[in-house]
């Protein structure tokens, strides 16, 4: 008998160890109306744009998107990373908006008046404080006042572009490089519009007190008054942020951020022909965003969203939550063709701590895959006996659990 219990023992655990992974699709039954397979959009939008992204804001739901993972110069588009860098010294107290830092002869010759470029007209040797020079940078693209900052804070650009690549990294940012603070062209220098909307979205949810200043319509610094640089900002639109940029090599760029009526977008065009271009192309991607989408909620906070199989349990299923409500962007002429499945590797094995992630809710339009939640455990599981997880052992063997469970 001894021998026999071992067996079963020794059996359990490499059961455990070679059971195939599989993918569990549960439907959402009368929360999602299930639809056959169908191209993505019927609500087609196309733009001049050789890179274009618009993402929702609240849910992430990706509404377009045309290759935006292409590496692109980003010109002064990567001056929300050096903003990023700043905004983060600032909510960690390691410098203030009294702040000051000299205007150094390479921050005056490379981004000041004699550089011809984009300039707050900063004077040479002149102090300038923390909160003028953001005000600079944002409504004024102020190729100095990015220097400046970089100096001041890091002591070079140099080591201000090791502090931007290692807050990149920190956030989340996955194809971005940068080699200055500026923007100014660089071939080692590349982001991604991906990257760009995600650090549109941070600055947003985490700098909230400062990101009032891209909606700033003027700035006047040494005299000298200059409008933000943005066109959204005068189009009546809903925009409050957030930059442009032009490389020869890129094209004529752009990172527009909108609301209204309590929903956001955020978009990140580029590669096009002219500001002018550009400021159409802005606009009218921000129009169809609003007229062709509308917000669904699918579950509440905490609301089960379905069952997973769980091997050697006291019980054989585990009920699956998310932890905030899930709301989505559905197409308004094609809400019956949204549709989503919980995906996790299973059967799950006892035992299961209570909020312990174990898959994730996908859900998709069509054939788009537009947003995915991480799902938790909505309790606790332990394991059982040793009768019921031989029992279990045996009837993963004979039938592997594939199943799809409807509710």
């Amino acid at each position: 008998m001894p021998s026999s219990f071992a067996m079963t023992a020794i059996d359990f655990r490499r059961l455990g160890q070679f059971l195939t992974a599989l993918v569990r699709s549960i439907a959402l039954g009368a929360a999602l109306a299930l639809a056959g397979e169908a191209k993505a959009q019927d609500t087609q939008f196309e733009t001049k744009a050789k890179q274009a992204l618009m993402v929702e804001d609240q849910t992430g739901t990706i509404l377009y998107a045309k290759s935006p993972d292409t590496l692109i110069e980003p010109a002064a588009l990567a001056k929300l990373m050096t903003m990023e860098v700043v905004f983060h010294g600032l909510k960690t107290g390691e410098i203030a908006l009294s702040t000051q830092y000299v205007v150094s002869e390479n921050a005056w010759r490379t981004g000041g008046a004699p550089s011809g470029g984009s300039t707050m007209f900063a004077k040479l040797k002149s102090s300038v404080s923390v909160g003028d020079l953001i005000q600079g940078v944002i409504v004024q693209s102020a190729n100095d006042g990015c220097i400046i900052l970089a100096e001041g804070i890091a002591g070079s650009e140099q080591k201000f572009a090791e502090m931007m690549n290692s807050r990149a990294k920190a956030i989340g940012l996955k194809h971005s490089t940068f080699v200055n603070s500026t923007g100014l062209p660089d071939p080692k220098q590349r982001m991604s519009l991906t990257d760009l909307v995600a650090l549109a979205r941070h600055i947003k949810r985490e700098y909230p007190e400062y990101y009032r200043t891209y909606a700033q319509d003027n700035f006047t610094w040494n005299n000298i008054f200059q409008r933000n640089r943005n066109p959204l900002l005068r189009l009546d639109i809903g925009a409050d942020g957030m930059g442009t940029g032009y490389t020869e090599q890129s094209g004529y760029g752009i990172v527009g951020s909108t609301e209204r009526n309590g929903r956001r977008y955020i978009a990140a065009l580029s590669g096009l022909a002219s500001d002018k271009e550009r400021a159409e192309e802005a606009k009218r991607i921000f129009e169809w965003a609003y007229q062709a989408f509308e917000e669904a909620d699918i579950f509440a906070a905490n609301e089960i969203v379905g069952e997973a199989k769980v091997f050697g349990g006291v019980r054989s299923g585990v009920a699956l939550k998310a932890h905030e409500k899930i709301s989505i962007l559905i197409p308004v002429a094609n809400r019956d063709r949204l549709k989503a499945h919980v995906v996790y590797q299973g059967p799950l094995v006892a035992p299961l701590k209570a909020d312990q992630q174990v898959g994730i809710l996908r859900i998709w339009i069509g054939d788009a895959l537009v947003q995915e939640t991480p799902v938790y455990t909505a309790e606790a599981i332990d394991s059982g006996d040793l009768k019921k997880r031989s029992l279990d052992a045996v009837l993963e063997l004979a039938t592997g659990w594939v199943r799809q469970l409807d509710f």
